[in-house]
């Protein structure tokens, strides 16, 4: 493990920096949770700065859950907060900017066909309706994690298409003009097929979190949505209080 701060920070400031260092050892696997990270006093030697700085460092990403404070034991690497929850419906570019990483996506498909049954019965429509069809890879980091494939309402939503999805995601966008009163969802193991393997850059057959979901508003239901997760790199998570 390097000795002295990266070269190529810049401007940065040092406890940024050393932020930085912490970030990657954890995100590359190197540094697994409950992994005891170096002390203040280590971090100070380390990188050449005052306790005070590497105090910082370590009290921001404290205060962020990324490392957790035991008394007298030490600085340690927290559990990995969930990427997703099945008691809300959260934007994926929110919780991928809630990491402190960089969200973009690719659009694979925005058009309009027809309802198949499934679709039909999922929309409250008829079989061979209008509906409107998305297929969007979302990334964290240029790390593809989500293959959302979703069947819209257009009697509902009649701009989807016309929607820049680079700029503001379908869920945020459906969420800003029909409102959601009621969720419907549904969760699975699968081994992703070449489609998804492709799209999500891994080997057909990986292990996969698969959703389904269902929205509604007051006025019907406006979207049913397929959401493929690689395994290893997404979690769902959930708290219940009573």
């Amino acid at each position: 493990m390097s000795s002295q701060l990266s070269t190529d920070t810049g401007s940065q400031p040092r406890y940024a920096a050393i932020k930085a260092h912490i970030r990657a050892r954890i995100e590359s696997g190197e540094w697994p949770a409950h992994f005891r990270v170096p002390s203040e006093n280590q971090l100070a030697q380390e990188f050449n700065v005052s306790r005070m700085t590497a105090r910082r460092a370590l009290s921001e990403l404290t205060d962020e859950g990324v490392l957790i404070r035991s008394q007298g034991l030490g600085t340690f690497v927290a559990e990995p907060v969930p990427a997703g929850s099945l008691l809300e419906v959260r934007n994926i570019a929110d919780e991928v900017a809630a990491r402190g990483h960089s969200y973009s996506n690719r659009i694979l498909k925005l058009e309009q066909t027809e309802a198949n049954t499934e679709v039909a019965v999922a929309l409250s429509l008829t079989e061979g309706s209008a509906v409107y069809h998305s297929i969007i890879v979302h990334l964290d980091n240029d790390l593809p994690i989500q293959f959302e494939e979703r069947y819209t309402n257009p009697t509902l939503v009649p701009e989807y298409l016309q929607q820049d999805f680079h700029a503001a995601t379908p869920n945020e966008y459906l969420t800003h003009v029909a409102p959601l009163t009621e969720v419907d969802t549904t969760v699975e193991a699968i081994g992703a097929d070449e489609a998804v393997g492709t799209a999500l850059e891994i080997e057909p057959g990986t292990a996969c979190l698969q959703i389904w979901r269902r929205t509604k508003s007051s006025a019907g239901t406006v979207s049913f949505a397929r959401l493929v997760h690689p395994g290893n790199r997404y979690r769902l998570g959930a708290q219940l209080r009573f």
